[in-house]
């Protein structure tokens, strides 16, 4: 099972920037089942960049994915390192649900970075 991170407003649709968020939607998915691990509150506020990236880092609790209508490339760079996959969706409508339906297709003969993950 892999761990996705979503960035969201209202918990139904990918609509909230990296930084920004005040709420990450964690969900287990593999190829049969996904759920809702947990909702996380990172909504506290820190003056530097770093500090708030690392915060947020924290927040998405060692996901493998974390989904985002945008991330700035520092931040980007910071997840990467921190060993999760920053991906972002196609608009601010995309549906969680929606997401996690073709990360069940994918699974079943997964690109390259997938696999990767799928391997941890």
């Amino acid at each position: 099972m892999i761990k996705i991170a979503f960035a969201s407003k209202d918990g139904i649709n990918v609509n909230e920037h990296f930084g920004w968020c005040e709420k990450f939607y964690i969900y287990g998915v593999d190829q049969e089942h996904y759920e809702l691990i947990k909702e996380v509150d990172s909504s506290q506020k820190h003056e530097a960049e770093v500090d708030k990236l690392e915060y947020k880092i924290e927040s998405i609790d060692n996901s493998d994915i974390v989904y985002v209508t945008q991330i700035g490339p520092k931040a980007a760079n910071m997840v990467k390192y921190a060993g999760t996959y920053p991906m972002k969706a196609s608009n601010e409508d995309e549906k969680i649900e929606d997401v996690l339906k073709s990360m069940q297709k994918l699974m079943d003969n997964p690109p390259l970075w997938l696999k990767r993950i799928l391997l941890k």
